[in-house]
């Protein structure tokens, strides 16, 4: 339960990806008051990054803090992470960042005390209070987040799981394919080398038709999914793969964790009717667990069975999860 603050607070959390930077002020009901989004500075490096983010910081605090309690910073970042010291190890998407104290140095600028968490965690945590799991009433679930790549968080009875060194939940970076594709971990054929956007765009450009169907704009994703549910069966088969290498990694955690719930967000998830057929196919057949387990109809979520739906919080689940940090410290 988050700590008992007076109804007129509000919180900042700061949600720092690979490719934006997004910071923004919540009420303790999670109500958005205002946001700031900007692209994450990462070819100017960490110092240009810390300062981007004090800014939107202090400017919103400046913006809410008349009338309102200020309880605290929550900043979601890429792992893996040291936690609870908020010092980044060696992050794949935030190159050049290793070593970073991040809270450290986010409390010095501030002058004020910052929480730092998983990005992944935190989605995780918004969605088991305001998203699938306050819907299908469970306070355990596991959530990938599916971006620029593939995060992991599981929260147990309400609470993230940070494991003995804060790095519990890199399910991205387990190998679904062996002697895949190289990864920027340093291992390969993790999950993210198949089901992340960056990989969908990959994948795109590798097509010989690639220009053809996308003239001059940049392949993407979005464009990706787009040109599949305009009948591109090649498109089409990109989003058959992600969802095969998804189904193999939600079927490791199925099998491990046996939690009644999994979430899959990020942008991605929005092609879900795209790829979520084949993961179902291949997480029925690479985990018994599963098969016993699994709803009559994996396509309707069923309580009291292993269920897999998409986030229902959208791109917003990092965001809010990092505000809410300060109210569940």
């Amino acid at each position: 339960m988050y700590t008992m603050a007076g109804m007129n607070t509000f919180s900042i959390g700061v949600d720092l990806g690979g490719t934006s930077l997004r910071v923004a002020a919540f009420t303790q009901d999670w109500e958005r008051l205002s946001a700031i989004s900007m692209p994450t500075r990462v070819d100017a490096g960490p110092e240009a990054v810390l300062q981007d983010m004090v800014s939107a910081i202090r400017q919103l605090v400046a913006e809410h803090q008349s009338g309102r309690e200020w309880v605290g910073t929550g900043v979601g970042c890429p792992g893996p992470l040291e936690l609870p010291s908020g010092r980044l190890l060696t992050p794949p998407n935030l190159p050049g960042f290793e070593g970073l104290e991040l809270k450290t140095e986010l409390e010095r600028r501030l002058g004020s005390p910052v929480l730092v968490e998983c990005d992944a965690n935190a989605a995780a945590l918004a969605e088991c209070h305001a998203g699938a799991g306050k819907a299908f009433g469970t306070q355990s679930l596991c959530m990938l987040t599916l971006g620029t790549g593939v995060g992991s968080g599981i929260i147990l009875d309400g609470h993230v799981w940070h494991g003995f060194a804060g790095m519990a939940g890199e399910a991205g970076h387990v190998p679904v394919y062996l002697d895949g594709l190289p990864c920027g971990c340093g291992s390969r054929g993790c999950l993210e080398q198949y089901a992340s956007a960056t990989a969908i765009a990959r994948a795109g450009r590798s097509l010989a038709v690639a220009g053809p169907h996308h003239g001059q704009d940049p392949v993407t994703a979005r464009s990706l999914a787009e040109s599949a549910w305009a009948g591109d069966a090649e498109s089409e088969e990109i989003y058959r793969k992600v969802g095969q290498a998804l189904g193999i990694g939600l079927a490791s955690l199925v099998s491990t964790l046996n939690l009644p719930l999994y979430v899959v967000g990020g942008g991605v998830a929005a092609a879900w009717d795209l790829f979520s057929p084949a993961m179902f196919a291949a997480m029925e057949a690479h985990s018994y667990i599963y098969r016993l387990t699994k709803p009559a109809d994996p396509s309707i979520p069923e309580k009291g069975r292993t269920t897999v739906v998409p986030a229902r919080l959208g791109p917003d689940s990092g965001l809010l999860g990092a505000a809410m940090l300060p109210f569940f410290a």
